[in-house]
Parts: C-alpha cells; sequence; structure tokens
C-alpha cells in the first residue's frame, strides 16, 4: 500500500494589489517570488514563520 504525502502550500498577500501569493513547501530562503497578478517581485526574508519582503529594484549598469 502506498501512501500519498500532503505538500503544505502558504499563502502570504501582496502588499500592491492585495492578490494570494502562494508558496510552495520547497521554498528557500532568499528565493524570489513574483505576484502573478501585478508583478511586483518578493524576497523570502524568513521561513519560520514564512515572511516576504519587497525585492530591492537593480539600478540599471550601462556599463560604466
Amino acid at each position: 500500500m502506498s501512501q500519498t504525502q500532503t505538500q503544505t502550500v502558504t499563502t502570504q498577500t501582496c502588499d500592491v494589489c492585495y492578490a494570494e501569493i502562494e508558496l510552495g513547501p520547497d521554498t528557500i530562503l532568499h528565493e524570489l517570488m513574483e505576484c502573478i497578478d501585478c508583478g511586483t517581485e518578493y524576497e523570502v526574508t524568513s521561513l519560520d514563520p514564512i515572511m516576504l519582503e519587497e525585492a530591492p529594484m537593480e539600478a540599471e549598469d550601462w556599463g560604466q
């Protein structure tokens, strides 16, 4: 007889558009997540409890 393992999905709310952002059980620290509704990027800053912070904007590097 085989056992089925239930995978836990955690949700967080986007600060910009209030959509739900799903984080699976394989989420890792410092992973970048994107809100599928508005495109805001978040960084996973803690795993216990799971916390997201808006990812810093990268400045354009024009080869200078």
